[in-house]
């Protein structure tokens, strides 16, 4: 009875889980906008590093190597601290810009390994039974990269909340702001911390939810 009412006084008095909601979704509007804009990104450098235009591929290159090997939380306060520092950007913005950057990177490695992994001899069949590449493409190879693609892409995405977990340090009341805001002002650290691990996990476990739901519908439709 005891831990229930600590429970309650953490959690639920003086509106904390409202205030946990407000933070919550602050990290799922980051994330969701991010993962959006990053891998539209990320299909455009994939698109230009496997490209035959030496300069944007070579460009593109760089870009993946600079931004996969740099710390996302270096990345975020180098944009907001020093490139956007007298623009006034909302810290909201500056870290989707921070996030898609980084995702991009991921993704276009993600994309250019599954596409080496296809096989290019069915792409060629379609073509010579007359499929225009646009044909090819949509009907041949983005079924088979999706399918290859799509387990580490929701890893991919799994990741991208977790690393938004760093937003705090560019004055963002994010989801883990938020937990350790409540655990300096409850002076319980550990069950504030475990409860924000818990939501962590869900929002991650619903991502896996959501892939898992979306294969056994296209296994259905296949039936």
């Amino acid at each position: 009875m005891e831990f229930m009412d600590l429970l309650y006084r953490i959690f639920i008095k003086d509106g904390g889980w409202l205030t946990i909601l407000n933070g919550l979704w602050v990290t799922v509007q980051i994330s969701a906008l991010s993962i959006l804009f990053g891998t539209m990104l990320g299909s455009l450098l994939c698109f230009l590093r496997m490209g035959k235009i030496a300069p944007l591929k070579v460009a593109a290159q760089i870009y993946i190597s600079i931004i996969r090997g740099s710390p996302v939380l270096m990345l975020l306060m180098l944009l907001f601290y020093g490139v956007f520092a007298r623009t006034g950007m909302s810290p909201i913005l500056v870290a989707v810009i921070t996030f898609s950057m980084h995702t991009a990177a991921h993704v276009a490695e993600l994309l250019r390994a599954s596409l080496m992994a296809l096989d290019k001899g069915q792409v060629e069949a379609a073509r010579t039974l007359g499929f225009s590449k646009f044909q090819a493409f949509k009907l041949v190879t983005l079924p088979q990269l999706a399918r290859i693609a799509k387990p580490v892409y929701q890893s991919t995405i799994v990741n991208l909340i977790q690393w938004t977990s760093v937003v705090g340090y560019v004055t963002i009341t994010d989801l883990t702001r938020v937990i350790n805001n409540i655990a300096s002002r409850t002076m319980q650290p550990m069950i504030t911390i475990i409860g924000g691990m818990i939501i962590y996990l869900a929002l991650s476990y619903l991502v896996y939810g959501l892939f898992h739901l979306s294969e056994r519908r296209q296994v259905a439709s296949r039936q």
